[in-house]
Order: C-alpha cells, then structure tokens, then sequence
C-alpha cells in the first residue's frame, strides 16, 4: 500500500466536509482517517488559504468548505484521474 500524498489528505479531508457539511474535528479526523493532531493542521493550512471557513453552532467550533475550495477539491480530483490513467499504462 503507497502513502497518501498530501494532496491527497487534503483531497480528503475537503471530500469529508463536502459530504458530512460543517464538520467538527473529530469528525474531520474521522473522515480523512488522520489523527485529531494531524487533522487539526491539515484544518488550519486549508484555512489559511480560504478553502475553508470556520463557523460556530451552539458550543462546538465546525468548518465549511467555500467555493475556492470545492474548486481546488475538484482540480484535485482531475490531476489524479489523470496521474492513475498514467499508472495503468
């Protein structure tokens, strides 16, 4: 089994708050089968480069993935249909 890139944890963790909608950590975590620690900076990369949004509901901190950001899964998601058609040939 290969190691994930890390494009592809961020292709995950932006693939589990688009199905899950805001997300708390854990289930972040969860989702992209990273440890909390891991999954908190992997949250606050993503943040800092606005493909995520951090919103508050009731005592419990969640992120929502915006725009740019279900723009950058989907380009994410091109270049590896891309580079796994290159892998079967």
């Amino acid at each position: 089994m290969q190691r994930r890139t890390r494009y592809d944890i961020y292709m995950d963790t932006l693939e589990t708050i688009r199905r899950k909608g805001i997300s708390a950590i854990t289930r972040i975590s969860y989702g992209a089968n990273l440890p909390v620690d891991r999954a908190k900076n992997v949250v606050n990369f993503l943040l800092r480069r606005g493909l995520l949004k951090e919103e508050e509901y009731g005592d419990v901190r969640g992120y929502r993935i915006t725009a740019r950001g279900g723009e950058f899964l989907q380009a994410l998601q091109t270049v590896k249909m891309y580079t796994e058609a290159d892998e079967i040939e």
